[in-house]
């Protein structure tokens, strides 16, 4: 990996690239830094440490990069903009104008479904800003109340998390990378200390943990690059006195074909009522102790069937197995003892379902494991963010990489990769 970033700094166009997207890290992580007007930050961040810090905000947290316990301008982070990707995206399936519009709308489709998910990204922004801020103002942290202070605090909330939508897009247009995923990446890596420092603390656990932890990389690094490829062939076809054709190859479908988006996607939505719980100070009772707190069993329950949903849906997204079939019989290509056409496409329907189990499960055991360690001791509990971080940061570095070295590859620089 360290090689490939050095070979890719050879190279002044991508050496463009891979500053302007630390440039736009580092314009975040000083973001936030920045608190928001008429909030004491110095109490919040006791607050949040005192009572806070291990219920599913503690999650939040991590994601924004302690933004969120500082009550910076950025604390929302980038979970509005993933709560409306996953709302318009489902909206898509559901409702039939906006599926023609992303299907047979080619690149302006494409763009009315971005200006739709960023004004959903503003909407939900203003839901949470006033959602924190009905929070902070319940525990008399606000530094000045009434009617003026509330608005500029929801403004300066929602203002930060259209900033951070639009650095994501600026990432993923003109740096290396989803942005998306760079900017929650970058947030994990600015907790890291805090998290190996809480490991030290932990003594002999510490090293069972440090010990799970590695090989739990280790895991994600295999999975991650495991693929199953479906034989492919080419019938030979004369055109003229040229003979085209004739060679084999394959069908590569990745195990992890979804990346870290179903984890995402899947810890967003299970979070809300939690989420909801603790900004209108009802964090006690039944509901909550025992299904919305991320330390019981039936939140892990849930959470491991939504993971198994946003897998499904995006394979769904990401492969049409009607598609690939018509596309091999266009081309003369088919799979050997397979005829074209529907058992062709029966077929690659089977087989990606059988990698969407698989793939689904790995998420779910990688994901869970540090939750459901949490719940069985309490030695581990304030490290029940660790599968998540570790899938998300383990798969960024793996994305990123192989992005850069794509990159290479399309400017002939054969010689870097070796």
């Amino acid at each position: 990996m360290f090689k490939t970033l050095a070979n890719a700094w050879k190279l002044p166009e991508l050496r463009k690239k891979l500053m302007f997207t630390l440039m736009i890290l580092l314009i975040y992580r000083v973001g936030a830094a920045i608190p928001v007007p008429f909030v004491d930050t110095q109490m919040m961040s006791t607050f949040f440490d005192a009572s806070l810090s291990d219920t599913i905000l503690g999650l939040y947290n991590a994601m924004s990069g302690s933004a969120f316990a500082q009550a910076s301008v950025l604390a929302l982070g980038i979970q509005p903009y993933i709560n409306a990707s996953i709302i318009i995206q489902l909206l898509t399936v559901a409702i039939p104008a906006l599926e023609r519009m992303s299907k047979e709308g080619g690149e302006e489709g494409k763009k009315k479904i971005e200006r739709i998910t960023r004004y959903t990204t503003v909407g939900l922004g203003l839901l949470l800003g006033y959602a924190y801020y009905t929070m902070i103002s319940s525990y008399g942290i606000l530094t000045q109340t009434g009617f003026w202070t509330g608005v500029v605090v929801v403004l300066a909330f929602t203002a930060g998390s259209s900033m951070v939508m639009w650095m994501g897009e600026q990432i993923t247009e003109f740096g290396i990378g989803n942005g998306i995923s760079m900017i929650l990446f970058a947030n994990i890596i600015a907790g890291l200390p805090t998290t190996l420092g809480g490991v030290v603390d932990m003594g002999w656990w510490g090293l069972l943990v440090a010990a799970v932890l590695l090989a739990l990389i280790v895991f994600v690094v295999f999975i991650n690059d495991a693929e199953r490829r479906i034989p492919i062939q080419y019938a030979k076809r004369v055109v003229g006195r040229k003979v085209y054709g004739g060679q084999n190859t394959n069908l590569p479908i990745k195990v992890a074909m979804s990346g870290v988006m179903p984890v995402i996607f899947a810890q967003s939505i299970a979070s809300i009522p939690a989420t909801i719980c603790t900004f209108i100070g009802k964090t006690s009772g039944w509901w909550y102790e025992n299904v919305f707190s991320s330390d019981s069993w039936i939140y892990a329950v849930i959470y491991f069937l939504l993971i198994f949903f946003f897998s499904w849906f995006y394979s769904t997204i990401q492969y049409d197995p009607t598609e690939i079939s018509n596309n091999l019989k266009k081309n003369g290509g088919f799979i050997p003892g397979f005829r074209p056409g529907k058992p062709t496409a029966d077929f690659i329907k089977k087989v990606i379902g059988k990698i969407l189990v698989f793939g689904a499960l790995y998420l779910s055991v990688v994901a869970l494991m540090p939750i459901i360690g949490g719940i069985v001791t309490d030695q581990i509990k304030g490290l029940a963010i660790g599968g998540t971080s570790i899938i998300i940061v383990v798969g960024v570095a793996l994305e990123t990489v192989k992005a850069l070295e794509a990159q290479m590859l399309m400017r002939h620089y054969k010689g870097f990769l070796d």
